[in-house]
């Protein structure tokens, strides 16, 4: 009995009870960083109406891919489309990718679905789905408006470098994460 730990009437003790987890899930996951980081250095890049439509598009899509994994609809290669969203997001910043609104949206939503659907299916038994849910959701659009904010410093030539590089940085990081060296 000297030894024992600490015992805990209800599973969810701490985090695992819905938004605090919800809201550290994403902050956590380096993967989950970088990719949702492009996005809102994309958007900023992009400029107008991007620097609006890509971080809505995102958590909006996001939240129907967390439905999918709290229903069980199984989606393949789930951790592969994570990695490679940070490859092509990266990418695209780093390139200087200019597509259409709806072309860079329908990209950013893709890749949405894959980083909604791991966080559904890792939401703890414990959790309310809801407050998980809002959490994970504002910690998301947090780390667009880092990705936004360091992204307007494309307004000056050496800003523009600094964007660039770091979207390249994104893109090797997530090679990293395909290969599992990262």
């Amino acid at each position: 009995m000297t030894v024992a730990g600490v015992a805990f009437a209800h599973e969810g003790a701490g985090l695992a009870g819905g938004f605090a987890s919800g809201f550290m899930h994403p902050i956590l996951g380096w993967d989950h960083v970088a990719a949702m980081v492009a996005v809102g250095l994309w958007g900023a890049f992009l400029g107008r109406p991007a620097i609006f439509v890509l971080p809505i598009v995102f958590p909006m899509v996001m939240a129907v891919g967390g439905a999918l994994g709290v229903a069980g609809v199984p989606i393949p290669a789930v951790e592969t489309g994570i990695a490679a969203s940070a490859v092509v997001l990266g990418a695209m910043v780093a390139i200087a990718a200019r597509p259409s609104i709806w072309v860079a949206a329908v990209i950013v939503g893709a890749f949405a679905v894959f980083h909604g659907h791991a966080h559904g299916t890792e939401l703890p038994q414990s959790a309310n789905a809801l407050s998980y849910s809002l959490g994970f959701v504002i910690a998301t659009g947090l780390l667009h408006l880092l990705g936004i904010g360091f992204g307007l410093l494309v307004r000056w030539p050496m800003g523009k470098v600094a964007v660039q590089a770091s979207g390249g940085i994104i893109a090797l990081a997530g090679v990293g994460f395909l290969s599992g060296a990262l």
